[in-house]
């Protein structure tokens, strides 16, 4: 009796996820037979923001996430016989595309947890759902860009926020939602109620308030 024994390098990549065609939809607010044409608002926004931090601090794990769908149906943009719409989920979509890049960085988190319903309603009961959810990344020139989706409804929630161990001048703000729209705010081809409000900090005091039912995107050059 005569055996054989081969042997091959070890393969040394890891494999990951393709989490393929995600985003939200309400098919008993855009019924599949009707098109699925979805009118997002402030809701629908912070939801995929959410997602997307979720996909940065799984990034080890997940090589590729692609949104469906890109254009009309349940997309974050929608044609008009005039132009394109930009849907309240295309300004978290851009942020994060154009600033959150490079490597991931770990985010430490201190905060109040939601205690109202969910659905499905054992979501609530498997996992605490915290007030601020959030994610952040070096990117490869030194920018330090941290993702923070507040979604209680009602509150502000002033936050520290450790600029001072790295920052280098004034912090960039870029705020899709907060105090300046409902949360059932959308965007129409006559009336565009959300897009992106910028702004600066001084970052001194390290406190920052991340207003209510906001998705908010920190920005500052660290020093490397």
């Amino acid at each position: 009796m005569t055996g054989h024994i081969s042997t091959a390098p070890a393969h040394h990549h890891r494999p990951t996820i393709c989490f393929d065609e995600w985003n939200v939809w309400d098919p008993a607010r855009a019924p599949g037979y009707k098109g699925a044409e979805e009118l997002y608002d402030v809701s629908d926004m912070l939801a995929v923001a959410v997602w997307l931090n979720v996909f940065i601090r799984q990034s080890k794990h997940i090589g590729m996430a692609t949104v469906a769908q890109s254009v009309n149906v349940i997309a974050p943009l929608m044609t008009t016989a005039s132009g394109v719409v930009k849907q309240t989920t295309y300004w978290p979509l851009l942020l994060f595309s154009r600033y959150m890049r490079g490597k991931a960085l770990a985010t430490h988190v201190c905060a109040e947890t939601y205690t109202g319903r969910t659905f499905p309603e054992w979501l609530a009961s498997t996992r605490d759902l915290p007030l601020l959810d959030v994610s952040a990344a070096l990117s490869e020139d030194g920018w330090v860009n941290l993702a923070v989706v507040n979604i209680d409804e009602e509150r502000d929630l002033e936050t520290d926020v450790p600029t001072d161990s790295g920052a280098n001048g004034e912090v960039q703000v870029y705020t899709v939602g907060g105090r300046q729209n409902g949360i059932r705010d959308n965007n129409t081809e006559e009336n565009k109620k959300v897009s992106i409000h910028e702004s600066t900090w001084d970052g001194k005091g390290g406190k920052f308030i991340f207003e209510r039912r906001s998705f908010t995107l920190l920005r500052w050059k660290a020093q490397i």
